[in-house]
């Protein structure tokens, strides 16, 4: 099967389940990787058109003065979140923010859900429900997984 084709639940077989308090204790790293995943997004969004536009007039030797600037915006971007990935961390919305991590609840692994605007992580979800199948956190999780 292709990788494009497995589900989150084939993919989670190999990865780092996370405890409530590592995931919390990588917070600060996360808001700080995020931040920049950001402010590379916006970079490569405004010089979207330039580069369309360069694209575009490639047959007819065009090009643009922002094509240096453009993959230095996107080796940052790359850089950024190929490190939240290392860590184990799931990006799911480069937009907002939005990360999971694989977290065991109840015997089986499902997602820790936050986002930079949020102060804790607060919620979890289902693998295959996603953000709109978020539910809160109850007081008494247990921290042993």
């Amino acid at each position: 099967m292709a990788d494009h084709d497995r589900s989150d639940s084939e993919e989670i077989e190999n990865v780092r389940i996370f405890t409530l308090t590592e995931a919390r204790g990588l917070l600060p790293t996360l808001r700080s990787l995020l931040a920049r995943v950001a402010r590379e997004r916006e970079a490569l969004v405004d010089m979207r058109p330039e580069i369309d536009r360069a694209r575009e007039k490639a047959t007819e030797n065009g090009g643009t003065k922002f094509g240096a600037a453009y993959l230095r915006h996107m080796l940052e971007f790359t850089s950024a979140v190929q490190k939240i990935q290392s860590l184990g961390v799931h990006v799911k919305d480069f937009k907002t923010g939005l990360v999971d991590f694989p977290y065991e609840l109840d015997g089986r692994i499902v997602f820790l859900c936050w986002r930079p605007d949020e102060d804790e992580i607060g919620w979890w979800h289902e693998i295959e429900s996603g953000f709109a199948g978020r539910q809160p956190l109850s007081d008494g999780l247990d921290e042993v997984h």
